[in-house]
């Protein structure tokens, strides 16, 4: 098979095709024929070395959602069969022509829906949901977005506005994309070069962290909450969190699926039924061969997608 690794870190073009065999599935794990591979800002993070990704030993691969055909059943799996459609996270490589996949962390990809629909819906939908149960909007309090134009935040855009939040601010770097998340719902869209960012929020949804999370935490209105989702790191000093009897929630989606498994079995219900019902869009800025992976992460390092970016194996 297909796989892609990096041998140093940099930028996109430290990607690599290489042949390798196929991975055998382990106690309670797929093995899954991808079709579509989600690309994302962290694994663009990871191949610079940024985050987590600086102490891997190289090569490395890089992990994400994938969504494809069950080939294969490692040992203790139970409620899959091979020839199932599924979507789920493969942290052995998902940048590949076959990936595992946690059985735990995988979910069928209902009939009417593609690989493609199924890696721009399940994973940003799930982390958007999360998001907004952990902030629990009530009445109404209003909503930021930072990274309103990703593959997350474009859904959480639409998601808060089906939950009935009044007022969905989204916070993007450039005007450029204002139409598209008008075209969605969001009732105010702001740059973050903007000197101000409008009325203070009740909640911020930051999907991007680092040198921003100051100014979104700042955005806050007194009694505020933000809800931290991504992994660009960033500082905060307690006093500007005691001053305005603020709060700061990180949100991890593996411990959220552990901790509420219910929920997060709702949520993946939730999404596909507003799906079908053409209620939420899964935006897909580029569809992108497997063998050209470093022109998906150019896509994401100038920070210029509409939605997600996907690569097909």
């Amino acid at each position: 098979m297909r796989r892609v690794r990096f041998h140093a870190y940099g930028g996109p073009e430290v990607l690599r095709v290489e042949e390798a065999e196929a991975p055998e599935p382990g106690p309670g794990e797929l093995l899954v024929r991808t079709e579509a591979i989600g690309v994302s800002l962290p694994s663009v993070r990871r191949t610079r070395g940024d985050g987590k990704g600086g102490g891997t030993p190289l090569p490395a691969v890089l992990g994400g959602e994938v969504a494809g055909a069950v080939t294969g059943l490692g040992p203790d799996v139970t409620g899959f069969a091979i020839g199932d459609r599924v979507t789920g996270l493969s942290f052995t490589g998902s940048y590949a022509e076959a990936a595992t996949v946690p059985a735990a962390l995988a979910s069928r990809i209902p009939d009417g829906a593609t690989s493609v629909d199924a890696v721009a819906l399940v994973r940003g939908g799930q982390v958007a949901l999360a998001a907004l149960a952990t902030a629990a909007p009530v009445g109404p309090e209003s909503v930021l977005i930072t990274g309103a134009a990703s593959a997350t935040g474009h859904l959480a855009v639409q998601l808060a506005k089906l939950r009935g939040v009044p007022r969905v601010v989204a916070a993007v770097g450039s005007a450029g994309k204002a139409d598209f998340l008008y075209g969605l719902g969001a009732d105010e869209v702001v740059t973050y070069e903007d000197g101000c960012w409008g009325e203070p929020a009740d909640i911020v949804l930051d999907g991007v962290g680092g040198d921003l999370l100051p100014r979104a935490v700042a955005a806050l209105a007194p009694g505020g909450r933000l809800v931290f989702f991504n992994s660009g790191g960033g500082t905060v000093p307690a006093h500007d969190l005691l001053a305005g009897a603020k709060t700061v929630t990180g949100l991890t989606m593996a411990r959220f699926a552990a901790t509420r498994p219910e929920l997060y079995e709702r949520h993946g219900a939730e999404l596909w039924e507003h799906f079908f019902a053409g209620r939420l869009r899964a935006a897909v800025h580029a569809r992108i061969p497997l063998a050209e992976a470093a022109r998906a992460h150019e896509i994401i390092e100038a920070r210029g997608n509409l939605g997600k970016v996907v690569l097909l194996a």
